[in-house]
């Protein structure tokens, strides 16, 4: 039970002093003023009381686009756009197996978790042969922390000797594509209320995968009722090399084969041409809006005003580790106003939208929204309740606060129900151990990757 909290639902409704009432996952009870007294009937020991003074409580934020094995790739081609930079990266990334990928995720999940995040997905599609399960691993490690979790099987298939951009030595062929991704879904995915695991299929990119995969795969993701994620339109190069191959931008491509819809959600989209807009809001396509990482790679200002306006769901991601270092989720929230304000107009993006957009619009790129994103009666007890007091506390506002400036510390992160970081420490693992993972990672891929470095 949280009372006397400044309560921000994104639902439409604000409570200062405000109460959450929580009942084993899911919350029961949302409102002004004391909770219900009927809710503190129980006995003393059956409830917990959280006071919330000098805090504000949003839903737990989404995280809709992640790479989490980059964790251990840090620091690299940091001069780079996005082509040179994962031109650089394509060969040490061969290299790392099912430890890299456990450590890295565990460090990576630890650090979302500390920002906020209670539900994040992840992209991962390179599978070096001999490696381990790298699946696998991340899964464990989302378990091991506590985080409600979609993993995205991706994959490529379209090397340099056809015209893409990985070396041949980094893809897969269709056939075991298909059977692996299958079989992922088969294994890990859980469609039930309440769910702590999903699987969506993802194919890489246009420029790393060929027609076939991205058509089979959408079959193969539409015949076992998952989702469907990639990476559209992220540079100037990319619009480019499509163009070049096929005639088209990223976006009229991917609509030609039926790669839109309220089942897909996309990464960066960056560079958007206006028909490109309104077609993503017509056929309720999703975009993750990831500011760091296409500011670090000079890749440019995703058009999420312009995405907003038009009716389009729009979530937050961090990107991967490698372009977008040591960034907290939270902290997106930020970068999303100021980038938008810095080439729209300080009209852009209100501090609301920005929160709206990193829990209920990650929540509705998850086909999730009836369970998560939001603080209302029914949905799953994901809540993160921040510090505002202190230096914040000369913003009277608790929301501006908490989205224009340092992000402040959590009081408690609560995971359907479960405390996963307490008083800004990470609690399901051992805050220390996480980040001696994830560091651990990191010289094991620089060790296995010293040849081709």
């Amino acid at each position: 039970m949280i009372e006397n909290a400044h309560v921000a639902t994104v639902s439409g409704d604000e409570y200062p002093g405000g109460h959450i009432v929580v009942d084993g996952d899911r919350i029961t009870a949302v409102g002004a003023g004391p909770a219900p007294a009927a809710a503190s009937a129980g006995d003393a020991g059956d409830v917990e009381r959280i006071d919330g003074t000098g805090c504000l409580a949003t839903p737990g934020l989404v995280n809709s686009h992640h790479h989490l094995y980059q964790w251990a790739s840090q620091g690299l081609a940091t001069g780079s756009t996005l082509f040179e930079w994962l031109t650089a990266l394509y060969k040490p990334w061969s290299k790392m197996d099912a430890e890299v990928v456990a450590g890295a995720a565990t460090a990576g999940l630890g650090w979302l978790a500390k920002s906020g995040c209670t539900t994040s997905t992840d992209h991962h599609y390179l599978f070096p042969k001999g490696r381990g399960d790298l699946f696998a691993a991340e899964i464990e490690a989302a378990a091991e922390l506590g985080l409600r979790f979609h993993p995205c099987r991706g994959s490529m298939d379209r090397g340099r000797s056809k015209g893409g951009l990985p070396p041949d030595e980094a893809v897969e062929d269709l056939d075991t594509i298909l059977a692996e991704t299958a079989a992922a879904i088969d294994r890990y995915h859980d469609p039930s209320p309440g769910s702590m695991l999903r699987v969506a299929v993802a194919p890489c990119s246009p420029f790393s995968v060929t027609r076939d995969l991205l058509v089979t795969s959408a079959e193969l993701a539409r015949d076992k009722g998952v989702r469907l994620h990639t990476h559209l339109a992220e540079t100037l190069d990319e619009e480019e090399h499509t163009r070049r191959q096929f005639g088209m931008t990223p976006a009229e491509y991917m609509d030609s084969i039926g790669w839109l819809g309220p089942d897909v959600w996309l990464a960066h989209c960056v560079h958007l041409h206006d028909t490109d807009v309104k077609r993503l809001a017509e056929t309720r396509t999703g975009t993750a809006h990831c500011p760091s990482s296409n500011a670090r790679l000079g890749s440019g200002i995703a058009r999420v005003s312009h995405l907003l306006e038009a009716g389009a769901a729009v979530g937050m991601g961090v990107d991967g580790p490698a372009s977008a270092e040591l960034v907290p989720l939270a902290g997106e929230i930020r970068q999303a106003i100021y980038m938008q304000r810095a080439r729209y107009g300080p009209g852009a993006l209100t501090a609301r939208q920005a929160l709206e957009i990193a829990t209920l619009g990650g929540a509705r790129c998850l086909g999730r929204e009836d369970e998560i994103g939001s603080l209302e009666p029914g949905k799953l007890a994901d809540i993160a309740l921040w510090r505002v007091d202190g230096f914040h506390a000369a913003v009277d506002d608790p929301v501006v606060a908490f989205a224009f400036g340092q992000t402040p510390p959590l009081r408690r992160l609560l995971v359907g129900g479960r405390t996963v970081v307490q008083d800004d420490t990470l609690v399901t693992v051992p805050q220390d151990e996480a980040g001696r993972r994830g560091a651990a990672a990191h010289r094991r891929l620089m060790k296995l990757a010293e040849e081709v470095l």
